[in-house]
């Protein structure tokens, strides 16, 4: 299935048919609620245009952006208090201002967005990855340090920024950009083995804080932009995050029509677009040599779990936090578009699998009714971000009733 966040609405579309979910989802009837009668979801903050992605600078200081106004705002205990950057953005489709992260030492905001000459809407310039300074209500100081194409879009352009385990890098996720089966861009990084070289699309690339290659050396090559990648053969991913007691990846990739993934990206992964989607062997005609490698470099590995009925998984977080009680804690948790479902998946001992059991065992969900026993909250609206907060809480960034909103998710007993 395509999500498409689109100018005022979030569209799926299916087998050629377009429809409008956005008021399927955090419809006026439909309040927040949290699975566990011990926990609570509740309003934090609101009244942002269709936010995409927020980050903590501090306890009750979060820097949210703005998907089509190109806006980067600072909310300080709950209330907006001002906009930090205002940068011209191509806003449509899933084009726009589309991933934040904050490193700590030093202090620095990452941004990536779809840059425009003059003005919003204006001369499409490329997918940026840039560098900023917070300084006393302001992002100053911008340092490119990665510029990626934008065609043949306007769709499957990710933007999901994460800081990595070793405080020294920043992973950036980005799709296939829509191609439209035309080979001209098809890369070998979408798994076309007789492709024009990797340019930067189809997959989780990651650089130093200054932009450099991480390690001075790629893991697929050296070749530039090959040397930037962490994994490819990404079709349409909104969601990357880290385990913190392993450091290995996890991403989710949304299917063409069916087959949306929870992936384990270690080093090298190829998550097998265009050849494969969902189980390899489940995939109609599926040949591994058709595969690329990158000499030996990469490694195709079966998801983690597939939903067969399209949930539209956006970010994935870690609860690493005993605030919601301990059976939650570092568990997987992994939002979506349909429904503004929130999943819940522990990990096994080694932490490279999902612990499933009854009709899940066999790491996929035929029917959405075979999901309840994974899900953790629903009717959130749009999920668009996951985070945990400097208090230990729960914090869901969602398009809520037609309004950007953080919930902020804790236990009843909770007195703050």
């Amino acid at each position: 299935m395509c999500i498409m966040i689109v100018l005022g609405f979030i569209s799926l579309l299916v087998v050629g048919h377009s429809f409008n979910i956005y008021g399927q989802v955090g419809k006026n009837s439909d309040v927040p609620q949290v699975n566990d009668t011990g926990l609570q979801a509740k309003e934090y903050a609101s009244g942002f245009k269709f936010p995409t992605g927020m980050s903590f600078l501090g306890p009750n200081d979060i820097l949210v952006i703005e998907k089509n106004t190109g806006k980067v705002k600072e909310i300080k205990n709950g209330t907006v208090t001002g906009t930090v950057l205002d940068v011209n953005v191509a806003n449509v489709s899933e084009r726009g201002l589309l991933g934040i992260a904050t490193s700590d030492k030093p202090k620095y905001v990452f941004l990536f967005y779809t840059e425009t000459e003059n003005n919003d809407g204006g001369k499409v310039l490329g997918n940026r990855l840039y560098r900023y300074e917070y300084n006393n209500g302001s992002l100053v100081n911008p340092k490119l340090l990665l510029d990626l194409p934008t065609i043949p879009g306007p769709s499957h352009n990710g933007g999901v920024l994460k800081i990595g385990p070793d405080k020294k890098s920043v992973y950036l996720v980005i799709g296939n950009l829509n191609y439209v089966q035309n080979q001209t861009f098809i890369t070998k990084a979408q798994n076309n083995k007789n492709g024009p070289p990797p340019d930067g699309r189809g997959g989780i690339l990651r650089v130093t804080l200054d932009g450099g290659v991480v390690g001075n050396k790629g893991l697929l090559g050296d070749e530039d932009p090959l040397n930037k990648y962490y994994a490819y053969g990404l079709r349409n991913s909104f969601g990357i995050g880290f385990d913190p007691l392993t450091g290995n990846l996890w991403e989710t990739e949304n299917g063409r029509s069916t087959d949306d993934e929870i992936n384990l990206a270690l080093p090298g992964f190829n998550s097998g677009w265009k050849e494969v989607i969902g189980f390899a062997n489940e995939t109609p005609g599926f040949n591994k040599d058709n595969l690329e490698d990158f000499g030996g470099k990469g490694t195709y590995r079966d998801p983690e779990f597939v939903w067969r009925d399209t949930v539209a998984p956006t970010s994935v977080l870690f609860l690493h936090t005993d605030k919601l009680g301990p059976k939650y804690m570092d568990t997987l948790l992994v939002g979506s578009v349909k429904n503004g479902t929130i999943f819940n998946f522990p990990l096994d001992k080694t932490r490279t699998h999902l612990v499933l059991s009854g009709p899940l065992s066999d790491k996929k969900a035929d029917t959405n009714n075979e999901t309840n026993s994974i899900i953790f909250g629903r009717n959130f609206g749009v999920i668009t971000d996951l985070q945990i907060g400097p208090d230990g809480n729960l914090y869901v960034l969602s398009n809520y009733k037609r309004d950007g909103t953080i919930f902020k998710v804790d236990a009843k007993n909770n007195i703050n």
